[in-house]
């Protein structure tokens, strides 16, 4: 999924022309994989012509070789990006703009907002991060910017409440995990066999992860943990494991989304760290896969983990916490068996058949295109100009 094919079909009679724009799996990461799950799902439907614009073109010729030097990359990419939006987004009646927060957004979303106005094109927001509140407080111009949105779907509660204390009003649309694709396996006896799957960034914790495995393999010497991700933290995170004199620690760097199934199905227990977080697909895909899950319980990871329900939460850089629930699992095999069958039932509310209605209606609210509109948080409609 890299750019919008060539040969996309012509809209029929009643069919919506929707436009995505957003990262292709060339950047590894949730927002690229919800993108391409959204993307293949909606091509299916007959009241759609779905066109796909990357937010990171692969360039062509010469110009690809611009793309290996640093600051060139960014602004000749960026060029062709806006070049790409001015030709394409007259061609569609609603554009589906995924976002990210801080300086991302202003890179990505903020052109594709801009000149999907001035195209008078319905405009729907996904926002992703976990980060929008501290987003929004450090750059306000956002806020004005979200505004021009008719829409702004984001993945969780938690993101619906955080826009809300800013005066947007925000729906609640789940991502979605495909059942086909990650296999469940029954775990009749856990085995020490851990797993963290988070970027190596400071916000995701885990070297709060590490510092709990060292608690934990001092109760199962044969312990193992895979750390699969890559980031800034990577060397420091390395070095705190041999502070702690870990064994069994695996750095694996970062996995394309295709090969990550084999992590989860090899691994008993998964563990998560954050204290930044909004709706992480990680959790949902071991929850899938038959993982129990122990994790602190940041941003919107209470909207998903339900405590000793559908996995274990504990609070942010509490690693003695995570240790305990991690042996309790591995010592109580009834309460493990417990917590993935209901973690199991709990995938039912991010299929594509839960959240497929609540995409359509949107796309076909068409009584909402005729006029911009500035949504405040309690529902009302303003008028504005840009």
């Amino acid at each position: 999924m890299n750019s919008p094919s060539k040969d996309e079909p012509q809209a029929s009679a009643g069919q919506v022309r929707l436009l995505v724009v957003g990262p292709s799996l060339d950047i590894l990461g949730g927002q690229a994989v919800q993108a391409e799950r959204l993307i293949r799902r909606l091509r299916a439907e007959r009241s759609l012509e779905v066109g796909f614009l990357p937010i990171n073109p692969r360039l062509p010729g010469v110009l690809r070789k611009l793309q290996s030097i640093k600051y060139v990359r960014t602004l000749v990419t960026s060029i062709w990006y806006v070049a790409s939006l001015l030709a394409q987004v007259r061609r569609y009646d609603v554009i589906h703009i995924f976002s990210a927060s801080y300086f991302s957004f202003v890179l990505a979303p903020t052109p594709a907002i801009l000149i999907s106005k001035l195209y008078g094109k319905r405009i729907v927001l996904n926002y992703h991060s976990g980060e929008a509140e501290d987003h929004l407080k450090r750059w306000p111009s956002a806020i004005r910017t979200l505004k021009l949105a008719h829409d702004i779907v984001v993945p969780s509660a938690y993101l619906v409440r955080t826009f809300a204390r800013f005066g947007l009003k925000a729906r609640a649309i789940h991502n979605t995990i495909e059942g086909d694709v990650f296999q469940f396996r029954a775990r009749t006896q856990l085995t020490p066999t851990f797993l963290s799957n988070r970027n190596l960034e400071t916000h995701y914790g885990v070297d709060c992860v590490l510092r709990a495995f060292a608690l934990i393999q001092q109760r199962f010497r044969e312990a193992t943990l895979t750390v699969a991700g890559d980031g800034s933290c990577r060397n420091e995170l390395e070095q705190l494991a041999s502070e702690l004199k870990l064994q069994g620690v695996k750095f694996v760097g970062q996995i394309e989304h295709a090969r990550v199934l084999s992590l989860y199905d090899a691994a008993d227990v998964y563990l998560n760290g954050s204290l930044i977080d909004n709706q992480p697909l990680s959790l949902l895909e071991a929850f899938a896969c038959g993982l129990p899950v122990v994790t602190t319980n940041a941003g919107g990871i209470p909207d998903i983990v339900t405590n000793d329900r559908t996995g274990f939460l504990v609070d942010c850089y509490d690693h003695e916490a995570m240790a305990s629930a991690a042996i309790r699992l591995l010592e109580d095999q009834s309460v493990a068996n417990r917590i993935i069958a209901e973690a199991r039932e709990e995938c039912r509310k991010y299929s594509w058949d839960a959240v497929r209605e609540q995409w359509l209606e949107l796309y076909e609210e068409r009584h909402l295109w005729s006029a911009p509109a500035e949504r405040s948080a309690d529902g009302a409609l303003d008028s504005y100009k840009v």
